[in-house]
Order: structure tokens, then C-alpha cells, then sequence
């Protein structure tokens, strides 16, 4: 007999993945809500897409044993509620805010871990005197309580600065905005807390010196266990904009013990249990500090196809493993590569997508490189600057995964592949920009 798992926003990706589980002939993959309809949506009704799938789980004639999801919000906030209502195994809707919510994440890592957390405050940027309330130090991000791939996140460097980019925000932070506060009225928040909606944002000292990492583990009967820790490469001139995470992660040991003791101090004062996680650091090595950026209740999706090429099964075992309620089955260092790499395929300047890699030339890298993944997220004729989630800096063309023996073999192969992977982008004509 098999467990049936509800995926919600299953994509290309998890069925290219979830056959490489192990023991994948114990699980029965279901879809719970689209991909269209918790991705790639213009909006996002919190309580109708738990309506609809509270209904679709409920025509489902056999046992419905877990529900899971890689996807941030809406899908990460999704989670705890659905569970909820079924009486699943799963992190509770209070932890979930704690991690997701910016700054009640921020308030309770000041309690837990004060010394990886920057100077940061909450700010109404519908609020006439927002500029005047600012009491941290210029310059500094600004984000919105929630939102994903640096969406609405700006580098502000004055007051006048703040003033440009408030707007920008006011018009886009509903999107995520108003479903948030769906999720909110839905959790017993404390007062500090309530005030804080979705349409508000946090302001944050910057701490992007370093190096950045991502800490994937999980926690089962209140026991934090790490996954695998993953490094992040940015870019030289946008040091906000990811071009590549390389797995397994070249920091020393003593440092990743460190990761993973602030995660279990966070994790374990906010009760945060029976789920993955993954938490993103920054490790400043002049000054010697571990800062801590963000904490996702959830697996990053990012990450599958890397930690299958070195360990022989995709993270997504603990995700459904958790969400079953059994020990995860994941293997370690048994796949076919000793490292590899996800490699975002970005520019840096908007235009018309005249060309994109043919098929032909996508399975030729795949056949040349046993093991990659190619994944394109543009089409000819589109503008990119209609592509959704970008950061505020690039355009993601597409996504590369591959493997390698050693980092130098991975760079030349990464090289190796875009040169097989031709796109040709048209600059925007003074018309277009206008």
C-alpha cells in the first residue's frame, strides 16, 4: 500500500525529481491546486484556494496522508492551514509566521540569536511620515513583510531615495500583501505583531558583505537534523542578485557547526517542528560575524536537482518524508557527482527575446553532460521585463543544473554549457521604454 501526497504546485521540475526518491514505489503523487494558480497568478485569494482544496481533498475517495509544497507564499502559507484542517503532521501556523514573516521573524531571532541579527524596524510606506520614521542608519534595505526573489527589495541610500521607491512599492505590495493578512487573521498574534500587516514593509541594516550560504535541514520531535549546507555566488556589481549555489558547501566544518546551532536555537524556541527549513546566512569574514538573513519554512526548490547529482536523491525525500511523519530516508553523498551547481542564466538589461535554445541544442548539453538539467523560463517574442519574481536588477533567461568532480571542472563545464545554450535579446527601442 502506498501514501498518497498532495503536492501543491506540482511543475516540471518535482516530476523530473520525485522519481528518484528513494523507496518512491511507497508514495502516490497527487496535484492540489495548479502551478498556475499559486505561481504563476496575477493574484492570489488565500481563502478560496483553501476552499478549493479543502474540497478537492475531500472528494478523494482514498486516505490523504500528506500534503506538501516547495513553493513560497502562497503555497508556504498554505501548508499549515490545509494541514490543520486535516489533522496532518506539520509545523504550526504560529511557527510558520515566525519564520515568514519578516519582522516578527526578526523580533523573535533578536530573543534567540541577538548577535546575527542587524538593526532593523517596521515601516507603513502608506504612511505620510514614513520617511520621517526611519531610525536606523542610511543606507539600508527596505522589502516588504512578504514577498520572494527580492520582489519590491530596494537598496536605499538617503531619504530622498526612500521617497522614489515608495511608491514603486505602494502600487505592487498588495499582491502578496492582501493574501498575507488572510493568513494573519487566521493565527492568535501577539500585539507587537498584529499591527504589522502585509502591506507594510521592514527596513534592515545591510549585511550582504561576505560570503551568503543556505543552511537546508529539517526538524522532526523537536530535534533540528542539517540536510546539506549550499553556497550562494553573487554578482560582482548587483551583490543582491544570485548567479549560482554550488553544493556541498567548501566553509570549513567549525563553521557549519555554528550554522546549524543558531538554527536549533531559533527553531527550538519557536516550537517549530515535524518540517523542513532552509536558512540563509551571511558569514562576514573581516569582522568574524554570522549573520543571519532569512529563514523559509519550507525546502527551496532551488536545491533539488543539486543535492541529486551529489547525494543521490533530491531533498524532496524530507520534505515528504516529514509530512508523513516518518524518519527521512535521505541518502548522503551516493550520487554521481562529489559537487554541482544550479546556475541562473540572467541579464542585466530589459528587452525583446528574439531568440531562445532550441530543443536540439537543450538535449545536446544533456547528452554531452549526463545528469543536467536545462530549464528555460523565457519564450521567443516576450519582453522580459514581463517575466514574474525577477529581482530588481536582472532577468533569469533560464536555469542550469549540472555536476562535476571538482569546482574547477564545474566552472569550465558551466562556461561550456552557455556557449551551447545561445539566447539573443534585443535591446528596447526609445518607443518600447517610454
Amino acid at each position: 500500500m502506498s501514501w498518497n501526497v498532495f503536492i501543491i504546485g506540482h511543475d516540471a521540475l518535482s516530476e523530473q525529481m520525485l522519481p528518484h526518491l528513494r523507496h518512491v514505489e511507497d508514495y502516490a503523487f497527487h496535484e492540489l491546486l495548479s502551478f498556475d494558480e499559486v505561481v504563476h497568478a496575477d493574484e492570489y485569494p488565500f481563502a478560496r484556494l483553501t476552499a478549493t482544496a479543502l474540497a478537492q481533498l475531500e472528494r478523494f475517495p482514498g486516505s490523504v496522508d500528506a500534503i506538501v509544497g516547495y513553493w513560497d507564499f502562497p503555497t508556504s502559507g498554505l501548508l499549515p492551514v490545509l494541514r490543520r484542517e486535516r489533522g496532518l503532521p506539520g509545523p504550526s501556523l504560529e511557527a510558520f509566521l515566525k519564520c515568514e514573516h519578516k519582522y516578527w521573524s526578526r523580533l523573535e531571532q533578536a530573543r534567540a540569536v541577538p548577535e546575527c541579527v542587524p538593526a532593523f524596524q517596521a515601516i507603513d510606506p502608506f504612511d505620510d511620515q514614513a520617511v520621517d520614521s526611519i531610525e536606523i542608519n542610511y543606507p539600508f534595505w527596505i522589502k516588504p513583510i512578504k514577498a520572494h526573489s527580492s520582489h519590491l527589495g530596494f537598496l536605499v541610500e538617503s531619504a530622498d531615495q526612500l521617497r522614489e521607491v515608495l511608491p514603486v512599492i505602494r502600487e505592487g505590495i498588495g499582491r502578496f500583501g492582501r493574501p498575507f493578512d488572510e493568513v494573519m487573521a487566521l493565527a492568535e498574534l501577539p500585539e507587537e505583531v498584529a499591527a504589522v500587516t502585509g502591506h507594510h514593509c521592514i527596513a534592515e541594516e545591510i549585511i550582504s558583505a561576505g560570503r551568503q550560504c543556505t543552511l537546508e535541514g529539517y526538524v522532526q520531535n523537536g530535534e533540528v537534523h542539517k540536510v546539506g549546507i549550499i553556497d550562494s555566488l553573487r554578482d560582482d556589481t548587483h551583490s543582491s542578485v544570485l548567479l549560482r549555489y554550488e553544493y556541498p558547501s567548501s566553509l570549513p566544518d567549525e563553521v557549519k557547526e555554528q550554522l546549524v546551532s543558531i538554527a536549533r536555537r531559533f527553531l527550538t524556541r519557536i516550537g517549530y517542528d515535524d518540517g523542513p527549513f532552509n536558512i540563509e546566512y551571511f558569514l562576514d569574514e573581516e569582522s568574524d560575524r554570522i549573520w543571519l538573513l532569512e529563514i523559509n519554512a519550507r525546502i527551496s526548490r532551488s536545491h533539488a536537482a543539486i543535492f541529486q547529482l551529489v547525494d543521490g536523491a533530491p531533498h524532496m525525500q524530507v520534505m515528504v518524508d516529514t509530512a508523513l511523519g516518518i524518519p527521512p530516508r535521505m541518502p548522503h553523498r551516493e550520487g554521481d557527482y562529489a559537487i554541482a551547481a544550479k546556475q541562473m542564466l540572467r541579464v542585466f538589461e530589459d528587452g525583446w527575446v528574439r531568440r531562445v535554445p532550441s530543443k536540439e541544442e537543450i538535449r545536446k548539453v544533456e547528452e554531452r553532460f549526463p545528469g543536467t538539467l536545462v530549464h528555460l523560463n523565457v519564450q521567443e517574442g516576450m519582453r522580459l521585463s514581463d517575466l514574474q519574481h525577477q529581482d530588481s536588477f536582472s532577468f533569469e533567461l533560464g536555469v542550469l543544473f549540472t555536476g562535476a568532480e571538482t569546482r574547477e571542472a564545474l566552472s569550465e563545464q558551466i562556461e561550456e554549457c552557455r556557449r551551447m545554450l545561445p539566447f539573443e535579446i534585443d535591446p528596447l527601442s526609445s518607443q518600447d521604454s517610454r
